[in-house]
């Protein structure tokens, strides 16, 4: 069997943006999101609903509640779908946190905030993180809100009483819409990690062509021993035949260097 370039190009670590072991994990992290929803949509149609009734005759009457059910089944819903959200944005945002502090070469230090396109990542980043964070906040009050209000009936939940708390119609389900929410906007937020890193790379690498080509034509004349030492590593190296063939005015300078400047944007 043939051993291709391929085969012997080291693997992306697991700790790197765009790797398969983020790749799985993104995945997982949707998948939780989508049980969290599918969580909180149980809860929606098992909530606790209260009927009144009147007991006593006269000016001695007196209305009194009574919940429809122990409340067990939203609570347990509702609390799965809080611990789950909880623990799905927490990993994915520290699995981000990880890969871009990683990163080779650091996102940070080689990026170029006067770039039309890293003021557009920029801003886009920005909209992510804070919608993710704004909208996991919305959607935990939300489920905590829930799960207080049905664990307060879960003794004695057919007893009338004189006054119930209950939980409107709809909060289950806003809440999983906007837990839902929350794991599609952390995605977006990784997906605009790993753009941000593959544009510095390539502008690390245009950066490092440009300055091997500028020491390249801005090199001295060789002596005869070191023409005939470049003659022979040209004969090797195709890439080397250009400058052993003797140095080029400036204007073949410059269309060179703008070809490459050309190609590499």
């Amino acid at each position: 069997m043939a051993v291709t370039h391929a085969d012997l190009a080291p693997s992306r670590p697991s700790t790197e943006l765009g790797s398969k072991a983020g790749t799985i994990l993104i995945i997982i992290c949707i998948i939780c999101g989508l049980f969290c929803f599918i969580l909180c949509l149980i809860a929606e149609a098992t909530r606790s609903i209260v009927t009144w009734e009147s007991s006593g005759e006269g000016k001695h009457a007196a209305r009194e509640c009574m919940y429809s059910g122990s409340g067990k089944t939203p609570l347990m819903c509702a609390g799965g779908a809080f611990l789950g959200l909880a623990a799905v944005t927490v990993v994915e945002h520290s699995y981000m946190l990880v890969a871009v502090s990683k990163s080779t070469p650091p996102v940070l230090l080689t990026w170029d905030p006067d770039s039309s396109s890293a003021k557009a990542l920029t801003w886009q980043a920005g909209f992510f993180f804070f919608s993710t964070w704004i909208s996991f906040a919305v959607g935990e009050i939300l489920l905590l809100i829930g799960v207080s209000v049905e664990s307060g009936h879960l003794r004695n939940w057919s007893t009338p009483k004189t006054s119930c708390l209950t939980i409107p119609q709809g909060l289950f389900s806003a809440a999983g819409v906007f837990g839902l929410a929350t794991t599609f906007l952390a995605t977006g937020l990784y997906l605009t990690a790993v753009r941000a890193q593959k544009m510095c790379r390539e502008q690390e690498t245009v950066r490092r062509q440009v300055l091997d080509i500028s020491v390249l034509f801005a090199s001295p004349p060789l002596s005869p021993r070191h023409r005939t030492i470049r003659a022979a590593m040209a004969a090797e190296n195709p890439t080397l035949r250009l400058n052993h063939s003797g140095r080029q005015s400036p204007s073949q300078f410059s269309s060179v260097f703008a070809k490459v400047s050309i190609d590499q944007v």
